[in-house]
């Protein structure tokens, strides 16, 4: 069969398919696989338990019934659910938001998918870009642009930290935004890194976007202000040039595909339209979920009392693991600073992290490698090879297992040099 250009790119093998089938392959084919890669959550009982009382109080209802399941909602979402994450940003965050300035998606992966393609590629006869003014980023990102050049790139500085960790930071005497750059873009906390870019980074990139009469966006998909996966102070930071992406799926509901869009009222219109041809509507049980939350209290207890303290300790937990079963080898870790991965750096590893993401999963060990992450940096920086991502999501002792095979892996290679 033939295929068009859009065809050919979306049907090759890129980053975030190899990561998607090797999460099919571990949760649903092989359950004996060690599942340290993708970006899974944990499922959590406490947060189970809330899930299902909410969701039995939807059920029990006719009248919820029949909106769950029988009807279209509006293009922008649910009013009666916009209108609860308004107040909900309103009285929490103090943000003035109504819910004009909300949209709700089938996951924020289509979000961004329609955000990123409404702002940059092909302008009549010029290519313009989204910028990461640090990089690594999420790997979902790299084959989203409909045109070619999509995503442009600004190294980070690396800060050298005790006990054999480090932290990226953004480089702003370095930060070479180009002048076709559409918008800027950064996660918070980091999918892969697990960094948490300081308040005053992110309102400096705000600034440097205002000046360039662009936005920033602002991917919260673990952060801010749910399901807040952070372990150090940090602040929900919005206002009509920003452009926030939140994610029902690290809240314990990936399963329900839930975005959440919040820009100036201009954009979630034109968002809006947009989103209307590519999907029609949106689900409505993940939206629904958020709304009882809301409207019961129970989202704040849920991220902040259940869901940040127990990745906390699963981060502490790996972070030690790391340590202990590769104190032999020249391994750093980044701080980990929020969301549900450990970032390694295996300095001067003399294989790919591709070549020992497939050792590690000839055993039956599942990680990601880190050169897939380096969206936008074109150059051969040794750096982009030397790291993988790791997940805390799964128990306790399948992390354990699956550090002791990297740790042998990672040590043969380094010994067969």
């Amino acid at each position: 069969m033939s295929y068009s250009d859009f065809g050919k790119k979306f049907t090759q093998s890129s980053g975030i398919v190899e990561l998607m089938n090797d999460l099919g392959e571990a949760l649903s084919i092989n359950p004996d696989m060690l599942f340290l890669g993708g970006g899974n959550p944990a499922q959590i009982p406490a947060a189970q338990a809330l899930f299902k009382a909410h969701l039995q109080s939807i059920i029990g209802q006719q009248s919820q019934i029949d909106r769950l399941l029988g009807n279209y909602q509006s293009p922008q979402g649910d009013p009666s659910v916009c209108d609860a994450l308004a107040s909900y940003l309103k009285r929490n965050l103090g943000w003035d938001v109504t819910r004009k300035n909300i949209a709700i998606a089938n996951g924020s992966q289509s979000a961004f998918f329609i955000i990123a393609n409404l702002l940059a590629g092909q302008r009549g006869d010029q290519e313009t870009s989204i910028h990461l003014p640090v990089s690594p980023e999420y790997v979902g990102y790299a084959d989203s642009g409909l045109s070619d050049n999509f995503f442009s790139a600004s190294k980070p500085t690396i800060e050298l930290l005790p006990n054999r960790m480090f932290k990226y930071h953004v480089d702003f005497d370095h930060l070479d935004i180009p002048m076709t750059a559409a918008a800027l873009c950064i996660s918070r906390p980091t999918n892969p890194t697990g960094n948490m870019l300081s308040d005053t980074e992110v309102e400096h990139l705000n600034a440097l976007a205002e000046a360039r009469g662009i936005p920033l966006i602002i991917d919260g998909a673990y952060g801010l202000p749910f399901p807040d996966i952070r372990f150090v102070p940090a602040t929900a930071i919005w206002n009509n040039n920003i452009i926030m992406m939140l994610s029902l799926s690290k809240l314990g509901l990936p399963g329900v595909r839930g975005g959440i869009v919040i820009g100036n009222q201009e954009f979630i219109s034109d968002f809006n339209a947009a989103n209307t041809v590519i999907s029609l509507a949106s689900g409505t049980l993940g939206p629904m979920l958020l709304e009882s939350m809301i409207n019961n209290n129970d989202l704040d207890q849920l991220s902040n009392s259940v869901i940040q303290p127990y990745y906390q300790s699963s981060s502490e937990f790996i972070v030690a693991e790391i340590q202990r079963e590769m104190s032999d080898l020249p391994v750093r870790i980044h701080k980990a600073e929020g969301a549900i991965f450990v970032w390694i750096w295996l300095q001067d590893l003399p294989i790919t992290s591709h070549a020992l993401y497939q050792r590690c999963k000839q055993r039956e060990l599942l990680v990601v490698p880190g050169e897939h992450f380096f969206i936008g940096l074109s150059d051969q920086w040794s750096h982009k090879y030397e790291c993988l991502r790791l997940s805390h999501a799964q128990p306790r002792s399948a992390i354990s297992a699956g550090i002791k095979i990297l740790a042998e892996e990672a040590r043969a290679a380094y010994r067969d040099r």
